[in-house]
């Protein structure tokens, strides 16, 4: 089975969806990059001992809701490369709201269990509101680490969560394992966002982050945390096209212990991860454990190099995590 065809066409046979012909464009445009956040649902499906094919309503909705989620995120960051720059804000806000519609309806249209999707409609419709949330706070002028981390629990978090989770309603799972996915999928979201700001902020050349002024977690520490190098790394924030102004700024991410911090928080939410999966019952328990290795596997080749051996810990951050 390929997923994401078969994703395409579970969504194509909603009316809306196939009399819409920007909609049909956009899916099967998504769908040809091969996103692996789609195949999240159809790993917790196979964790619980059920396969694939069951997951795909699941898939859509969560395929649905990342589209539309990436068209506003596109409007907010003012992307370049985002659809609004073609279609013009209006009409991307309409296509937005209709892969959310599509996504509900894609599980209504599903043929699991009614108590199963009405589970799954009371999941995905509180990740949407909070979700929303979360990108209303993302467009404030000023984060603090508060701030930041709530923005996290609110969009990282929920999206991946919810992602699990409804794999996990869809393979037949009892409640308290489909909770249990979820708090690993939230944990997993906070690991990727983590892990994608330290990728961003150490690129070469600067990425939108730096150029825009935005504070992925390791700007913020270097930013807010009291260091020897901390009225020069505001400066070089000021400076950052010039490229030896960034190679400066990237060394003073790693002396003032920015990168280190992040470091830490990531495996803090991997050895939680790692907790909540000991509790669970889960037939095919490798599949979460490769999801948190591919994250985490950098961070490992890092330890190796220095020859250290990193030590479990609980996270630092209070009310980050559950």
């Amino acid at each position: 089975m390929n997923p994401y065809q078969s994703t395409v066409d579970f969504l194509l046979a909603i009316p809306g969806v196939q009399e819409w012909p920007e909609l049909r464009i956009l899916l099967t445009q998504a769908a040809a990059r091969g996103p692996k956040h789609w195949q999240l649902p159809i790993r917790a499906c196979e964790a619980v001992g059920k396969p694939a094919e069951r997951a795909i309503p699941a898939v859509a909705a969560i395929a649905c809701a990342q589209i539309s989620i990436l068209l506003i995120d596109d409007m907010l960051d003012e992307d370049p490369r985002g659809e609004y720059n073609y279609a013009g804000p209006a009409k991307t806000a309409n296509y937005a709201a209709a892969f959310q519609a599509a996504g509900i309806e894609a599980l209504l249209r599903s043929k699991g269990q009614p108590a199963a999707k009405l589970s799954a409609l009371q999941n995905i419709n509180q990740m949407i509101l909070v979700l929303a949330q979360g990108q209303h706070l993302d467009v404030q002028t000023s984060i603090n680490e508060a701030m930041y981390w709530k923005i996290v629990e609110y969009k990282s978090a929920s999206f991946f969560g919810a992602a699990m989770y409804l794999g996990a309603l869809f393979g037949g799972a009892p409640g308290e394992t489909a909770r249990r996915l979820e708090q690993i999928g939230r944990l997993y979201g906070e690991m990727i966002q983590i892990h994608d700001d330290l990728n961003d902020t150490l690129s070469v050349p600067a990425s939108p982050d730096w150029l825009q002024g935005r504070s992925p977690l390791p700007i913020l520490f270097a930013k807010a945390v009291d260091h020897p190098e901390h009225s020069r790394f505001l400066e070089l924030c000021g400076e950052i096209t010039d490229g030896s102004a960034l190679q400066e700024a990237q060394d003073i991410l790693v002396r003032s212990g920015a990168i280190s911090y992040c470091v830490d928080q990531l495996l803090c939410r991997y050895w939680a991860a790692q907790d909540v999966l000991s509790t669970a019952s889960l037939p095919r328990r490798d599949l979460m454990d490769t999801l948190l290795e591919e994250v985490v596997a950098p961070v490992w080749r890092l330890f190796e190099a220095i020859g250290e051996t990193p030590v479990p810990s609980i996270p630092k951050v209070p009310g980050n995590v559950a």
